[in-house]
């Protein structure tokens, strides 16, 4: 499995999480229940940003260091910082 087919079912799972909780708040679940399902959706979500930035971070450093320019090195180093400073806060 590469690492697109293992984002894509984690995404699946998390769409899965998603209508459960929506059927929940549908049937007016208990206010606990519909937290802790939603936090496993966060979390969930959470984690596959990780390995999604894990997998960009090494397509961007590996070819950053594999010939690069300087500028062009520069410049990826500054797109990783920019996605931290926009998604991890």
């Amino acid at each position: 499995m590469n690492e697109n087919d293992a984002v894509l079912k984690r995404l699946k799972r998390i769409e899965g999480q998603v209508r459960g909780l929506q059927k929940m708040v549908e049937q007016d679940r208990d206010c606990a229940d519909v937290l802790t399902q939603l936090a496993a959706v966060e979390q969930a979500l959470s984690a596959t940003g990780k390995v999604v930035l894990k997998n960009r971070l090494q397509a961007c450093v590996s070819s950053a260091v594999k010939g690069a320019s300087p500028a062009e090195a520069e410049k990826k180093f500054d797109e990783i910082v920019n996605l931290f400073g926009r998604h991890w806060r």
